[in-house]
């Protein structure tokens, strides 16, 4: 069996049980341990589904798909994922944070690029992972633009990968704009991506100051990665929703919450 029709099946069986153990796997496709482990780090990297613990599950996105050829499946756009407007007004108020001649990192997601737009015709430098911050900002000729090297994840639109982890360890930026997929009720600020976790973790080492984006509906979100904590957060920018409990964390540590 060649490689990508391999993968293929991997996908699909995940499409039709949700979850599936290395073990299963290589019993349903009769290969061997070590090759499942290969091909779903392969797939992990490639955005394809997420290596857990034993085994792998699909993206969120992917399992609403129909049962087609993964070559052939049609993927919910980037720029439409989560709610527009509780992220239009995140965007609005970090955007209002930076002041000119600063240099300001952009996190993957889908409300940095939303910034970024905002950040259009500025003197000052943006730092990023994110493709669709790059595609933002590649024409702008009063912005510099540095696009870290690393991974290409087709599906995230992200480049991850040690040589970003490494470039990351060159930058002095005053800002992060950082997102994340959940916030515990125990203020700990976490992501479901392994392969994206260690980027934000040298973010935040990059940075004089860390401003998080999560709108309420990551008030607890999911993932299991801790990134950092609320009271490791100068800023945190959220919507109405938010629950004051949580939030406390971050002020009675001195940080500022902006609700927008």
């Amino acid at each position: 069996m060649i490689l990508r029709d391999r993968q293929n099946r991997i996908i699909r069986v995940l499409r039709a049980d949700g979850a599936a153990s290395v073990q299963e796997l290589a019993d349903a496709l009769a290969v061997s341990p070590a090759t499942i482990r290969r091909d779903l780090e392969m797939l992990d990297r490639n955005g394809e589904l997420v290596r857990t613990w034993g085994g792998a599950v699909l993206p969120p996105r992917a399992t609403a798909q129909e049962d087609t050829d993964p070559d052939e499946a049609v993927e919910t756009p980037f720029e439409e994922a989560g709610d527009l407007d509780l992220k239009r007004r995140m965007a609005e108020a970090a955007a209002a944070m930076v002041t000119d001649g600063q240099v300001v990192i952009l996190d993957i997601g889908t409300t940095t690029p939303q910034i970024a737009e905002l950040l259009r015709g500025r003197d000052i430098t943006v730092i990023t992972t994110n493709l669709a911050v790059f595609d933002v900002l590649r024409d702008d000729e009063a912005v510099r633009l540095v696009l870290l090297g690393g991974v290409v994840r087709r599906n995230y639109r992200t480049l991850v990968g040690s040589l970003a982890e490494a470039a990351l360890e060159q930058v002095s930026a005053d800002l992060l704009f950082l997102s994340c997929t959940g916030v515990r009720a125990n203020g700990h600020v976490v992501d479901n991506m392994a392969v994206e976790a260690p980027i934000k973790q040298s973010m935040i080492a990059a940075a004089d100051r860390v401003v998080l984006l999560a709108s309420e509906t990551k008030f607890p979100g999911s993932g299991a990665l801790r990134l950092c904590s609320l009271t490791d957060v100068d800023t945190l920018i959220t919507t109405t929703g938010a629950p004051d409990e949580t939030l406390a964390h971050s002020r009675n540590a001195g940080g500022e919450v902006v609700i927008t």
